[in-house]
């Protein structure tokens, strides 16, 4: 089951609003995510939280990071951001986990996350939910696997990967899992 520091009601709030602001239907952003119009009324009435792919399918259609589809832009900059008040996304059908360590900021652009991925865990998106969207990525702990442009690159600790999303991109865990910083700018 997917889990969040936040309160589904709050997420489910969030992705409401997000999709009336961009005046969209249910039917409009199905067919945009290609996520059921049944699946998108559950997560919107906090019934189910979304998984990693769903949230992806989301982002792509909204054209937005998923940390800004995960939480709100803060509307006044908050200069600390102590560990208790990050949100926390957990998928555990993808073994996957998601720290929002400075949180999407309306005054900012970069954006950092950490993730954890279980051992041997993949998680693949078919389009990047903002093309172009500059990635630097730094493993901490483990060892990873990322396919960007159809090119993968073995990660150890310490390794950095620097690049434009455009496509397709794809991350593998090795046999300890994988835990990493993501710089979104």
């Amino acid at each position: 089951m997917e889990s969040f520091t936040a309160s589904p009601p709050t997420l489910a709030r969030h992705i409401r609003d997000l999709r009336q602001s961009r005046n969209l239907t249910l039917a409009d952003l199905a067919k945009a995510s290609s996520v059921s119009r049944a699946s998108l009324s559950r997560i919107e009435n906090g019934e189910v939280s979304p998984t990693a792919d769903t949230l992806a399918k989301l982002s792509t259609a909204l054209r937005l990071p998923i940390s800004q589809l995960i939480s709100p832009l803060e509307s006044r900059l908050q200069a600390f951001v102590p560990r208790s008040a990050q949100q926390v996304y957990h998928d555990a059908s993808h073994g996957f986990q998601r720290r929002n360590v400075s949180p999407p900021s309306a005054g900012l652009q970069l954006e950092i996350v950490e993730a954890t991925l279980e051992p041997e865990a993949t998680i693949s998106y078919d389009h990047p939910s903002v093309p172009g969207h500059e990635h630097h990525f730094v493993l901490l702990e483990g060892a990873l696997y990322i396919t960007v442009d159809s090119q993968t690159h073995s990660l150890c600790p310490g390794d950095c990967l620097r690049y434009r999303l455009n496509g397709v991109s794809e991350f593998r865990a090795g046999p300890d899992g994988a835990r990493y910083l993501l710089a979104l700018a």
